[in-house]
């Protein structure tokens, strides 16, 4: 079962050690407001910051766990990072979802199974691009995020959000999409949910103030 409701935002709170944000008691009062003003969900990184944020908060959890090679699969590497974020409080766990090599050698079907066997809990897979998110849904993913598209390629990443990615994916699959990676502005939410997302994560336009102020600064520089 899915725990997040169609159009809902699910606000990424997440801070990384050279924020003077980092560390669980920010992230549970991100978290905190975040479900204040009306949330649909939290995704949160590491099973510290999980267990806090479980503790804070009545939303359901994306966790992951961000343990492997930061050139190459990153989120959720192996199913005992899973295991860690599960037993934090995760609802959901979010692992890299494309087609390259994974640490320990495994198979993404082989991760996903597994995880659903011994824990019983939807899995997102973090997608790069239309071939990769159909992979992930025949590997069983639950779910299907655009979070990695722009983000493995050679070339700089873009700016804007990749809506046609969400489009493909919604007309092509029969899991829930879900919208990540730099929407910045309601406006582009809403983008989102009309190209048929079930829902959007959104991280630093909302719980990043240092991404905030600069993207201020920089409108009169």
């Amino acid at each position: 079962m899915i725990p997040f409701p169609a159009g809902g935002l699910i606000v990424s709170c997440q801070a990384g050690p050279e924020s003077p944000l980092h560390g669980p008691d920010p992230m549970s009062r991100m978290a905190r407001a975040a479900a204040g003003a009306g949330a649909a969900g939290i995704r949160a990184n590491g099973p510290v910051d999980v267990a806090a944020i479980h503790a804070a908060v009545d939303l359901p959890i994306i966790g992951i766990n961000k343990l492997g090679d930061e050139a190459g699969v990153f989120i959720t590497p192996t199913v005992a990072a899973a295991a860690e974020v599960i037993a934090a409080g995760a609802a959901v766990v979010a692992l890299d979802g494309t087609r390259r090599p994974r640490p320990d050698g495994t198979t993404l079907r082989a991760q996903i199974a597994a995880i659903h066997d011994a824990y019983g809990v939807p899995v997102m897979a973090d997608v790069d691009d239309h071939a990769a998110g159909l992979a992930a849904r025949e590997a069983g993913a639950d779910l299907v995020a655009t979070t990695l598209s722009g983000y493995t390629g050679a070339g700089p990443v873009p700016s804007e959000p990749d809506l046609d990615l969400v489009a493909k994916l919604v007309a092509d699959l029969d899991c829930p999409v879900i919208a990540e990676g730099r929407y910045a502005t309601p406006e582009l939410f809403a983008a989102a949910l009309a190209a048929g997302a079930h829902a959007v994560v959104v991280g630093g336009a909302i719980t990043d103030p240092g991404l905030i102020t600069g993207r201020f600064l920089a409108a009169v520089r």
